[in-house]
């Protein structure tokens, strides 16, 4: 099959082929090249299992992953898609394992982390999806409306509804061809995230004789499902803010082994299972796993009986909607993208979208149960028939396109399926910059996407304006901010003074006495903690809390005065001093000089969240940004904040992230004669290696020998050779070129062999075999018909607090010498010194021999007689 990789001047891949299979291949393969530990820390987050290589932090994940059955659901949700749609996805898993053990050779945190690529499944895709998107409702807040109706009242529950700390959202707008230079219609927006690195989107082009898209993929998962341009039409999400997500209190009883959740027709059995999580430098978890009629349990008290299980479409039906991702390649006009969108599940989008034929499409996009309207608000009881889920919305709301079409996640065209969305202020922003013109083109849009007017400041500058009797300090600083253009502007000393006002306000509203029990900490598991926070609750709605009679106790004029006093003493300084990105890292690995200084704030259109009264550092922002148009593909602009590559070192591995941090955007490059062409593997040179050998090792678990791979495998190995433990290896002080030479050079000889031991896919041990008459060692002993040399280094740390797993290791590793009917005697050569390991193999059958003098130590010579092993196996 034919299949090419093209790149662009900012490395972003170009991918064409000659079938849409193939082309999912070469996805699923550079994917993994550039993207290697991305993909498998998103693996493990899915599975549940990267508290084992990133340690206890990532435990209160690795435990939700678990008890919400994300792989489980995945699993279910593959097995409902077409024949089609699951190979073309077994296409792409096929890519991403054959192309990891390169990636991963490129990517230091495996060494690092002592962490090995390991296998994807047809339905890790889909896990991958779910993992990233099980949080994105942001079902939690019902939990803090729970906690908000004790404190306050059941009146008060939404009281701080807004968009919350833990929600994504995003900006959209479509501007028809009337009110274009070019007279035909332009997309533009911006993905709100947390910041990854790498980034969550990457830039791509799929190519094949069927279809020829660009757009933002998701790295792990095919195609391109949120931002896409086929030439003919293009299409944008953002977050509908729907409520899709059920949370049910349970009552749970244990019977002997068995489990039982009172439901409405009594007690029924729940499913229960144990599973133990690893931890890297901690001693194993063990997690309950319970599933209710209702769905998977995510927090028990064992001792009171009191659960809360979630329900949610893609468990509940066992679909994700993934059909809808070929069909969107597909896709010629804005009625291919609205059938296509129609398979979607979740999340629940509002998709926007034109063609060249002047067609327009503003729609939601999704799966939302009917159910009773208190299941979107709280947490309601399990036992009560009326909070049963009774089908879904069958017609999702859209809309016409009257001059323009705006979505930032307000209170709109999804409104009778939410209910919490963001303050207007984004959208009302947006459709005021866009009224200002007629003749838009694409590189006019970076100014709305730019744009850093604050209109959340009002209220709070309001009630600073009508206060008296301040300090001269507070009063200039009243006087600096009514003067102030509302532009948190990165080099803008009201801005920053702004922040630091505000930040003492949301302080003082958090300090109220009537809030002190929503201040205490939460028996619930760590995972929701963003959404159970005080503070950041009170940052985000502050506006609302500061509007008279909100909150009990609350006299907002004095609080502002203090809030004022306290800002007016801090000094100066502007905003981008303080407001500068943080974006996630599995493993912290900051550019040199630092992340840069942000302009914007959260209620901004450049969306750039701090967390008022904790932190003016953003880890939320655009993910992307992006202008298609559909007049000249070949106009579009986009930007992500990193880079293409998520390799350290990697010239592309954070190019975009000045102009990005700059507001500015790249060009779409469409034309092939400007890209470069970058060898691949062939799929030969990629495939996995297949073990030589196989076998369960008792006690201790799995164990496979492949054949080492000099390349894929050299931060490994490299690692384990040069350490003082390993001299008499003859490589302390060797260069990782040095070492690849070496194995290249092994690689090469007929005689002499190197394999990777792994230990239930973990890297345990180097093993290396040769023919002694072809070896130096041979020149110290008669060698005999049938001899067969090995070494054996095990990982550092390998079967320590492990009794026996050595000889356990070395038993597995003669069974696959011995496999070979033309291995007779297998010979070993311990150091000399070592009397603890020549006393065990003396016991295991092995027969010394002459002690040799090697240039790097004294050796035993030991052997190990078949007709011994089989007495012995």
């Amino acid at each position: 099959m034919n299949r090419a990789l093209f790149r662009d001047p900012w490395g972003i891949p170009h991918l064409r082929a000659d079938s849409p299979g193939e082309l999912a291949y070469a996805q699923g393969h550079n994917a993994a090249v550039d993207r290697a530990w991305q993909l498998e820390v998103d693996r493990h987050r899915a599975q549940g299992t990267s508290a084992a290589f990133l340690g206890a932090d990532a435990l209160p994940w690795d435990r939700f992953a678990r008890m919400s059955r994300i792989e489980d659901t995945a699993r279910r949700c593959h097995a409902s898609l077409s024949e089609e749609t699951a190979a073309w996805i077994a296409r792409y898993v096929d890519g991403v394992n054959d192309g990891l053990p390169a990636g991963a050779a490129r990517a230091p945190q495996f060494t690092a982390t002592g962490l090995a690529p390991g296998r994807w499944e047809v339905w890790t895709p889909i896990a991958a999806w779910l993992s990233t998107h099980i949080l994105f409702a942001g079902f939690p807040t019902k939990l803090w409306r729970e906690e908000v109706a004790r404190v306050l009242g059941d009146d008060a529950a939404c009281l701080f509804a807004t968009d919350g700390p833990g929600t994504a959202g995003s900006n959209g707008w479509l501007v028809p061809g009337d009110r274009t230079a070019s007279g035909a219609a332009l997309i533009a927006g911006d993905p709100h995230r947390f910041i990854e690195d790498p980034g969550i989107y990457q830039q791509i082009r799929l190519a094949c004789p069927e279809f020829d898209v660009v757009g933002l993929a998701v790295p792990g998962v095919p195609g391109i499902a949120h931002f896409g341009h086929t030439g003919s039409v293009a299409w944008a999400i953002t977050n509908a803010m729907a409520d899709y997500q059920d949370l049910y209190r349970e009552r749970l009883r244990r019977r002997g082994p068995h489990v039982e959740a009172f439901g409405p027709d009594g007690w029924r059995p729940a499913a229960v299972h144990a599973e133990v999580v690893e931890v890297a430098g901690q001693d194993p978890v063990t997690v309950e796993v319970v599933e209710t009629e209702r769905g998977p349990v995510v927090a028990w008290d064992a001792d009171s009986g009191e659960a809360i299980s979630l329900r949610c479409p893609a468990r509940a039906d066992g679909d994700i909607g993934f059909d809808a991702l070929p069909a969107l390649l597909r896709a010629r006009t804005v009625e291919d993208v609205d059938r296509a969108v129609d398979r979607w599940v979740e999340p629940v989008n509002v998709v926007q979208a034109a063609d060249t034929g002047g067609g327009l499409l503003h729609r939601v996009a999704g799966r939302v149960p009917r159910r009773h309207h208190l299941n979107r608000i709280r947490v309601v009881p399990a036992w009560e028939a009326r909070h049963a889920w009774t089908g879904t919305y069958e017609t999702m709301p859209r809309a016409a396109v009257d001059g323009v079409a705006v979505m930032a996640n307000q209170r709109g065209i999804a409104a009778p399926l939410g209910v919490e969305f963001a303050p207007r202020h984004r959208a009302a922003r947006i459709r005021e910059l866009l009224d200002a013109g007629t003749a838009w083109t694409g590189p006019g849009m970076a100014g709305i996407h730019t744009d850093t007017r604050l209109g959340s400041a009002e209220p709070l500058i309001a009630l600073l304006a009508g206060l008296g009797g301040l300090s001269p300090a507070a009063a200039r600083l009243r006087e600096r901010l009514l003067a102030w253009d509302r532009h948190m502007a990165v080099d803008s000393e009201e801005a920053a003074a702004f922040a630091a006002l505000r930040s003492a306000a949301v302080r003082r509203v958090a300090a109220l006495p009537v809030l002190a029990p929503l201040a205490a900490a939460s028996p619930l598991p760590e995972v929701f903690r963003p959404w159970l926070a005080l503070v950041p609750r009170v940052a985000y709605a502050l506006e609302r809390l500061l509007a008279p009679d909100a909150l009990p106790g609350l006299d907002a004029p004095r609080l502002v005065r203090e809030a004022a006093e306290e800002a007016a003493v801090l000094g100066t300084g502007v905003w981008g001093d303080t407001h500068r990105l943080a974006p996630w890292q599995a493993l912290p690995d900051p550019p040199e000089g630092g992340w840069p200084a942000l302009p914007g704030d959260f209620d901004c259109v450049l969306s750039t969240s701090s967390v008022p009264g904790i932190t003016d550092l953003s880890a939320r922002g655009p993910a992307a940004r992006y202008v298609w148009d559909l007049a000249r593909r070949e106009d579009s602009l986009w930007i992500v904040p990193l880079g293409a590559s998520g390799v350290p070192g990697d010239p592309h591995q954070r190019d975009q992230l000045p102009r990005w941090a700059a507001g500015e955007l790249v060009p779409v490059i469409t034309d092939w004669d400007r890209l470069t062409e970058e060898k691949q593997m062939t799929a030969s040179e990629a495939r996995p290696r297949e073990a030589v050998h196989e076998q369960h090792a008792d006690g201790f678990g799995t164990v496979r020998v492949l054949p080492l791979d000099p390349v894929a495998d050299l931060d490994t190995v490299h690692g384990w050779v040069t350490e003082e433990r390993a001299r008499f290896w003859g490589m302390l002080g060797h260069t990782r070129e040095q070492v690849r030479e070496i194995y290249e050079f092994v690689d090469s000889l007929p005689t002499h062999h190197a394999f990777l031991v792994l230990l239930d896919g973990e890297p345990a041990a180097l093993f290396q075999t040769y023919e002694p008459d072809a070896d130096p060692v041979g020149e110290c002993y008669d060698v005999e018909p049938g001899d067969f040399g090995v070494h054996l280094l095990l990982a550092p740390a390998a079967g320590e607090g492990r009794p026996g797993f050595t000889w356990a290791l070395m038993q597995v590793l003669m069974a696959y010498c011995f496999g070979d009917e033309k291995n007779l005697r297998v010979v070993v050569e311990p150091d000399a010194a070592n009397e603890k390991a020549i006393e065990r193999m003396v016991r295991s059958g092995f027969v010394l021999g002459p002690v040799i003098d090697k240039p790097e130590k004294r050796a035993q010579l030991a052997f190990l007689h078949r007709e011994v092993y089989d007495r012995h196996a």
